[in-house]
């Protein structure tokens, strides 16, 4: 993956750059206006939760979930749209733009992001990375873009190589091609462990994986020889949930990254005024190359399917004192879904 998208860097500025030789090269032009930036904030998180237990008599136990925490490193060269203001003085990480998801900016030329944010929230922790690098001209759009999000649980690299139709200064229709390089979405890991009636014979997974079971005397013991369970309730409710999906993330994790070809297809509209302002964008992909591969995604679905994502922006002032916005994103990857959105009024008193 990260030899893929260094080709696709190189190739993007090479694109993007006059044609010199590379000592005649400025980096200064192309970090002109960017911003690195790194930050750490954290706070309380939930309050610690009292546990009782009256199995030998009352016992009580407290649950402490660590602080919350984010650490973000990055840079950011990405123009802001009119409806944007840069509401702090720092970047601190904790910024979220929508218009990032657009497929062009507001300027022609050379953007990107870089973001890697590290996070606990609620005692699960989380990696986050958002990267991409676009150039957009009149006739074209040139994009690489590397997402991790350990919310959604989605993971992948996309580049994309489309045309660009400008209908008129605010809309604009683009075609082309895409690749997305990710771990075989639609993999079952337990599939050749589900009997004929629909349950997963899950104890003999078990000791496949190392555990062992004395059913004379109810106790059940880890790969380690550690004591896990001493009863059947323990071992099924609490011990096996662990063990499918410990199982479940090494098979994966087995497996070769696949590269998928797909059809792209697009818009973007954006309408600004100090009063009134829209900024639409979408993304289809309708047709996906079957290689024919054992991990392909068409194996699991049987057939074409259609990947999408968009997002729109929309605020208005209705008079001197009252405005409307709505603001939101949604996508859809391999039926998998991530999306954020908001929505208000705001009456200010004269």
């Amino acid at each position: 993956m990260k030899k893929l998208l260094i080709i696709f860097l190189m190739i993007l500025t090479a694109c993007a750059t006059p044609k010199k030789c590379c000592s005649q090269v400025d980096l200064k032009k192309y970090f002109k206006f960017a911003t690195f930036y790194g930050a750490a904030s954290g706070g309380t998180s939930i309050s610690d939760v009292d546990v009782f237990s009256v199995s030998n008599g009352l016992e009580t136990a407290t649950i402490q979930t660590p602080f919350d925490y984010n650490l973000a490193f990055g840079v950011r060269k990405i123009a802001r749209f009119g409806y944007e203001n840069k509401a702090q003085t720092f970047y601190d990480g904790t910024e979220n733009s929508w218009s990032d998801g657009a497929n062009i900016g507001k300027v022609k030329g050379l953007e990107f992001l870089f973001e890697v944010d590290y996070s606990r929230q609620q005692g699960n922790e989380y990696l986050d990375q958002h990267h991409f690098i676009r150039f957009v001209n009149n006739k074209y759009i040139l994009k690489g873009e590397y997402l991790e999000d350990g919310f959604a649980d989605i993971k992948y690299f996309e580049t994309s190589q489309r045309y660009r139709y400008k209908v008129n200064d605010k809309l604009s229709f683009n075609a082309g091609l895409a690749q997305r390089l990710s771990e075989p979405y639609g993999y079952d890991p337990l599939a050749e462990w589900v009997l004929s009636n629909g349950n997963i014979h899950y104890t003999y997974l078990a000791l496949q994986e190392g555990y062992n079971v004395n059913v004379a005397a109810s106790e059940y013991f880890s790969p380690n020889g550690e004591l896990v369970a001493t009863s059947k309730e323990i071992w099924e409710e609490v011990v096996i949930p662990t063990v499918l999906s410990d199982y479940t993330e090494r098979k994966r994790n087995e497996l070769d990254l696949i590269i998928q070809h797909s059809v792209v297809l697009g818009f973007d509209y954006y309408h600004y005024t100090k009063t009134f302002w829209t900024h639409a964008w979408a993304n289809v992909m309708p047709y996906h190359l079957d290689e024919g591969g054992d991990y392909s995604y068409h194996k699991y679905e049987g057939k074409q399917w259609l990947d999408y994502g968009g997002g729109v922006i929309f605020g208005t002032k209705i008079t001197n004192r009252i405005g409307v916005f709505t603001e939101g994103k949604y996508n859809k990857y391999w039926n998998r879904e991530w999306y954020d959105f908001k929505l208000g009024i705001n009456y200010i008193i004269r």
